[in-house]
């Protein structure tokens, strides 16, 4: 049972050396989607003409809406996810006392990419279909799978199955103490949401350095409970 008060303290520690370089980190994050985890018209009916008008600007507007929706999908997709683990794993390995910013670009190195790119789709994917099912087990899983991307930072050979598991099997038990410890960094946020909105990236750091705390408190745990019976998915691979 992890303990949030020293979750945090250990963050605090680490940043008081590494902040900005956790802000900068923090702040690509934000920018690519990455979550640590919210007039009337008048018109005349009768004329043809301005119908047809209404008609061609609707579908011109519907077309921009959908190229604008399909190109972020695929830039959270092909650039978000691989940044997103490199972004955990500056954090994590910050939190191993390796300040590093060239772990950003962890993922795009020694043949990394694509087998990221697909676990990280697939864990998406899931996410997505559970939330269809309803908000909550949407919520749920998305908890379960969270630490995938950290995963990943530690071994990106993982397969998209095996990393889904050990997800599972790591937060199995905590989900409701790790949502608790999201809800913690509310007064933090609302505190940046008054400094015009910028404060919240001051907060970012905060919360992403816990948040690889705690995973590395989950991951001695899983160890120890031996729900990891494969060493490999242990070791850090050569960077």
């Amino acid at each position: 049972m992890f303990i949030r008060s020293d979750l945090k303290d250990r963050a605090k520690v680490i940043l008081k050396t590494s902040y900005w370089y956790a802000l900068l980190v923090s702040f690509i994050l934000s920018l690519f989607g990455s979550s640590s985890g919210w007039g009337s018209g008048m018109s005349d009916s009768s004329n043809n003409e301005w119908s047809n008008i209404d008609l061609r600007i609707l579908g011109f507007i519907v077309g921009l809406v959908t190229i604008a929706s399909l190109f972020a999908i695929a830039v959270r997709i092909f650039i978000g996810y691989p940044l997103e683990v490199s972004g955990r794993k500056f954090f994590v390995e910050n939190a191993r006392s390796n300040t590093d910013l060239n772990y950003l670009g962890y993922s795009f190195r020694d043949n990394k990419y694509l087998p990221i790119v697909k676990v990280m789709f697939f864990k998406g994917l899931f996410v997505f279909l559970w939330t269809l099912l309803f908000i909550i087990p949407g919520i749920v899983k998305g908890y379960a799978y969270m630490m995938v991307p950290y995963l990943l930072a530690d071994n990106p050979n993982l397969d998209y199955k095996e990393a889904l598991r050990l997800s599972n099997e790591m937060t199995k038990g905590y989900k409701l103490d790790i949502f608790i410890l999201d809800l913690s960094f509310i007064g933090w946020y609302l505190l940046g949401l008054l400094a015009c909105g910028v404060g919240v990236l001051f907060v970012r750091p905060y919360h992403d350095a816990t948040l690889a705390e705690l995973y590395i408190e989950l991951l001695g745990e899983t160890k120890d409970e031996t729900i990891i019976d494969n060493d490999q998915v242990l070791d850090n691979q050569t960077f």
